[in-house]
């Protein structure tokens, strides 16, 4: 395929769609043709790329695309948008009279360490027709939402963070151990032999656990914290504290927005903390909506 002269940039458009559906039907119908049309247009594609691209899948259904099949979706779906780009033009984003729902995926943390405040931005700077929509971040199918769209944006730890994703570091967190205001402990600072004996909320999100990664910390010190309860949510957390002499041990942010109930106090032992970015698939980097969001999300962290 040297000469781009002979080349029909609609075969493009189908082998997106192609490699987006894996089944030549169901691929027609995307693209509103007939089925003997695709298959023709994938023979060509096939001759062009000098690979067969899609192969019948093993189970009979659908296909399986080639491993030159896999490096070429993404720069294909890449080239498309920009031509879709320049043919459409990408007019200026207004947030004041802009039409348009964000829909962000966030851990509980993240929604109230990040989420919250940037709802209470976008109400000074942005009109009615902006609004925010959050979901839980769905580890098993995140990758494909942010490419699809259904997703826009991504608020989570790095680890959260699919490969081949555009990222920003938002910022680096620490641990601190809270109780509420009045604990009979005092406002001491704490040692080791104070916070292994105090009676500790674990946070587990996948849930049912009593075991955490603090407490990994503290088993290569030789030394074990006594858990007593276990929540899924963070947002748990300060109602379950005001009500018991319970603490925990939770990211300092957190603990920032609840100062006003909670005491915050350094760690015994050097826990380590984490990094939380703002994560967006390639093809909407561009997108003058979604830079603007993540833009707000940026002065939001900071």
């Amino acid at each position: 395929m040297n000469d781009l002269r002979a080349f029909d940039l609609n075969l493009l458009v189908t082998l997106d769609a192609l490699l987006t559906e894996a089944n030549v039907t169901r691929a027609a119908q995307r693209l509103h043709l007939s089925q003997s049309a695709v298959s023709g247009q994938l023979a060509r594609l096939r001759q062009l790329f000098d690979d067969p691209l899609l192969l019948p899948a093993d189970n009979g259904r659908g296909m399986t695309p080639t491993a030159r099949a896999l490096d070429l979706a993404a720069p294909v779906r890449a080239a498309l948008d920009q031509l879709a780009g320049i043919v459409r033009g990408q007019p200026a984003f207004d947030p004041v009279a802009a039409q348009r729902t964000f829909q962000i995926a966030a851990s509980d943390l993240s929604t109230a360490v990040l989420g919250l405040p940037l709802a209470g931005l976008l109400a000074q700077c942005a009109g009615p027709g902006v609004r925010l929509a959050f979901r839980m971040a769905d580890g098993a199918r995140i990758a494909a939402q942010l490419q699809e769209g259904e997703v826009d944006l991504l608020i989570g730890s790095e680890r959260m963070v699919p490969a081949n994703m555009r990222a920003r570091l938002l910022f680096d967190e620490h641990f601190v151990m809270v109780q509420r205001k009045g604990h009979p402990r005092g406002a001491a600072p704490l040692d080791l032999d104070a916070y292994c004996g105090l009676r500790h909320v674990l946070v587990s999100t996948s849930g049912g656990s009593l075991h955490g990664f603090m407490d990994e910390h503290l088993q290569a010190l030789g030394r074990a914290r006594n858990v007593v309860l276990s929540v899924q949510s963070f947002a748990l957390v300060p109602g379950l504290l005001c009500q018991s002499d319970h603490v925990a041990t939770v990211p300092s942010r957190l603990a920032a927005l609840h100062a006003g109930v909670l005491d915050s106090f350094a760690l015994p032992f050097d826990g380590q903390g984490f990094a939380l970015y703002a994560a967006w698939h390639p093809r909407f980097h561009t997108d003058p909506a979604l830079a603007w969001l993540r833009d707000q999300v940026i002065r939001v962290a900071a």
